[in-house]
């Protein structure tokens, strides 16, 4: 069976919250598709116009600190299994790789916690600038540029390793029939603060409820919990 056989299969699939209560399915329409993919291009392409001067400025602001990269790359896997460059403002030090491999090696918590989670929430390799622009997701605004490309969505769910897909279970399929989002159910929830399997479950929700009223309601909510900065690190 082919992976589009899988998708649309697992968008009619009824998910699980959290705590088990079923949820309706909505498999999107091919208008509604069309209409989420316009309205991506239109607030994305209008955003990176307008945040021009304030993405430069932050650009300098990296490039400066430790004459570093500006942007930080990482692959994560997007619509129909495909991998793509997800970006952002660099927030960690030029050798992030071989600090983490040598913490995960030595400090026995911190792995816990990396297996666990996927992040750490003393991360020695974050830089002072990047601290700040975690804190504020000022980072992430990079990934307007994927939208734009067709790699991502405003609303989705969260761009997701290679690794952690198998933690999506029966719901893989769906993870990849969307594109993932720069923001979404995770992104007003809590963020790094509620548990990997309560991320998972807010994803099969938002795959298994989608429409695009949902999709303004998620981005009405993501700036009051921008300004919060709960779980953001």
């Amino acid at each position: 069976m082919t992976w589009e056989a899988h998708s649309f299969e697992a968008w009619s699939r009824v998910g699980r919250s959290a705590k088990g209560d079923d949820l309706h399915s909505s498999r999107p329409r091919a208008a509604g598709r069309s209409s989420k993919r316009a309205l991506d291009l239109v607030i994305a392409v209008t955003a990176l116009i307008l945040l021009s001067p304030l993405l430069l400025i932050v650009a300098m602001i990296v490039k400066m600190s430790d004459r570093g990269p500006v942007f930080y790359s990482h692959t994560r896997i997007g619509v129909g299994g495909a991998p793509f460059g997800c970006l952002k403002f660099r927030t960690m030090k030029t050798n992030a790789s071989a600090q983490l491999a040598e913490l995960l090696q030595n400090n026995p918590a911190a792995r816990s916690e990396w297996e666990a989670t996927r992040k750490l929430k003393d991360d020695p390799r974050i830089t002072a600038v990047g601290d700040i622009l975690r804190r504020s997701s000022i980072d992430e605004l990079p990934q307007l540029i994927n939208i734009v490309r067709g790699d991502m969505s405003l609303v989705g769910p969260r761009p997701v390793t290679a690794e952690e897909l198998p933690r999506y279970g029966e719901h893989i399929w769906a993870y990849m029939a969307v594109r993932p989002g720069l923001t979404g159910h995770w992104q007003t929830s809590g963020r790094n603060d509620v548990s990997y399997e309560y991320r998972v479950s807010l994803d099969v929700h938002y795959l298994n409820n989608w429409s695009l009223g949902r999709d303004f309601i998620i981005i009405a909510k993501t700036i009051p919990a921008l300004f919060s900065q709960r779980g953001s690190y």
